[in-house]
């Protein structure tokens, strides 16, 4: 089941509709139902908080307004570890030019 934190892709109609990201999973009165905040990242953000089974949660498809609406989790992207590129040699530090003179604009 997808967790908070997690980010999620919703689809509307078979169709990739935004993500979000699950803010909040809290238990129903209800048994196996929960109520979902999710931050769906539109443009503006906007929360919204659905009560959805735990099978719905899970990727089930379940409708709203007779549309059919899924879940699915996105995967996290796991980077490949790297090695550290070898140390720079540091430059001795030069003396700084001598100071310059500041001549103001003035306009005729």
């Amino acid at each position: 089941m997808a967790q908070e934190g997690d980010v999620v892709l919703i689809y509307h109609e078979n169709n990739p509709m935004t993500f979000a990201r699950v803010e909040d999973i809290r238990p129903d009165i209800k048994r196996d139902w929960y109520h979902i905040t999710l931050l769906l990242l539109t443009i503006p953000t906007q929360i919204v908080t659905w009560i959805l089974k735990d099978v719905y949660i899970n990727g089930e498809e379940f409708t709203m307004g007779g549309k059919p609406m899924r879940l699915e989790e996105v995967k996290k992207a796991v980077l490949a570890k790297t090695e550290k590129p070898p140390a720079k040699k540091e430059r001795p530090i030069m003396p700084s030019p001598k100071q310059g003179t500041i001549i103001p604009f003035k306009k005729p």
